[in-house]
């Protein structure tokens, strides 16, 4: 009997000293593995600031718990360089490279004097010109011969109600029809190009019929007009038409006269306060541009757009931009055609 006590004892012993550390030692990497996974589970139900943060970066692997995560960013949050790539905004404008990398989804620069097409880009597909239209404008009303001395008043019929466009130009407002095209060309106030289809004989529906037979005669045959103010998607051009009405536009003194100008001010008649307006391309401040025929246009659905008349190299161009992307890229378009005439004066690119 106590030789088999003294067995139980000894076997006790050994349990204690060798199987119970050996077992605890091999629970322990079972114990950590799940609370490692359980840890991986929460973060990925409940994302911490500092992982959301990686949303803004590329994606990366980093080594956590001797694994390799992989930190997925959404790239299309990722602010990019421009790539010479332009998606058009305009859905009837296909996205076309060009050799200078231009924000414009269509572009034409034309010499004034041979024709020669220099540089184009979509200048055939059709797209809204908005404001340009204003030049339509002040041909058809200078074509009518009404007196530029007579006074129009701004009504409430004058008022965006279309786009619900701001004007500074206060319904009660009296100026001359010279002074209301002046507005209407060198700042494009709509309530002044509307002023001026609207006090022409027969209203309003009879100019814009006159402006779609003006365009007809120049040959502009895919262009349609809608409204004297190009806040209608409706008013529809191509580059290669644009050409034809800023070279017609430009046998008018009074619109390369207004166009261009720099600012004008006047006394309201409604409150007796004055008001300034600045021309709407800072281009025609520059003095390293000699412009002679300058409009600008932007509703959302053209993006920003820009004709011009220009002397570089001592040879009258004209360039077209439409549907620009961005507060100043038409601005910027226009400067990389003048650098581009002018460090390459015999170049002529293509590109759709």
């Amino acid at each position: 009997m106590l030789s088999s006590l003294s067995a139980l004892l000894s076997a006790f012993l050994v349990f204690s000293l060798v199987i119970l550390p050996l077992h605890a030692e091999a629970a322990k990497p079972a114990k950590k593995a799940h609370s490692s996974q359980g840890k991986t589970k929460k973060s990925a139900a409940h994302p911490t600031s500092k992982q959301t943060a990686t949303h803004s970066k590329r994606s990366k692997s980093t080594l956590i718990n001797k694994q390799r995560r992989v930190k997925v960013a959404r790239l299309a949050t990722v602010p990019q360089r421009p790539s010479k790539a332009r998606f058009a905004r305009v859905s009837t404008l296909p996205s076309t490279l060009d050799e200078l990398s231009l924000f414009s989804s269509a572009a034409l620069v034309v010499n004034a004097s041979s024709g020669e097409r220099i540089f184009e880009k979509n200048a055939r597909s059709v797209a809204p010109i908005a404001s340009i239209t204003k030049l339509m404008t002040a041909i058809v009303t200078l074509d009518m011969q009404l007196p530029l001395h007579e006074t129009i008043t701004i009504t409430d019929a004058d008022v965006d109600t279309l786009k619900n466009s701001s004007s500074r130009l206060l319904v009660g407002t009296t100026l001359t029809r010279g002074e209301i095209m002046h507005l209407a060309l060198m700042s494009s106030e709509n309530r002044a190009a509307h002023a001026l289809a609207r006090t022409s004989p027969g209203g309003t529906a009879a100019f814009v019929a006159r402006m779609n037979r003006t365009a007809q005669s120049l040959g502009m045959q895919k262009t349609r007009f809608e409204d004297p103010t190009g806040l209608t998607s409706a008013n529809v051009s191509t580059a290669d038409d644009l050409i034809r009405l800023v070279q017609a536009a430009n046998h008018y003194p009074e619109i390369r006269g207004y166009s261009t100008s720099e600012e004008y001010s006047f006394i309201s008649s409604v409150n007796g306060r004055e008001y300034h307006f600045n021309n709407t391309n800072p281009l025609v401040k520059n003095s390293t541009w000699q412009i002679g025929i300058s409009k600008t246009g932007y509703i959302s659905e053209a993006g920003k757009c820009l004709v011009m008349q220009a002397i570089i190299n001592d040879t009258p161009v004209v360039i077209v931009l439409l549907d620009s992307a961005g507060r100043q890229t038409r601005i910027g378009d226009a400067n990389r055609i003048k650098r581009w005439l002018e460090s390459s004066p015999n170049a002529i690119l293509r590109a759709g």
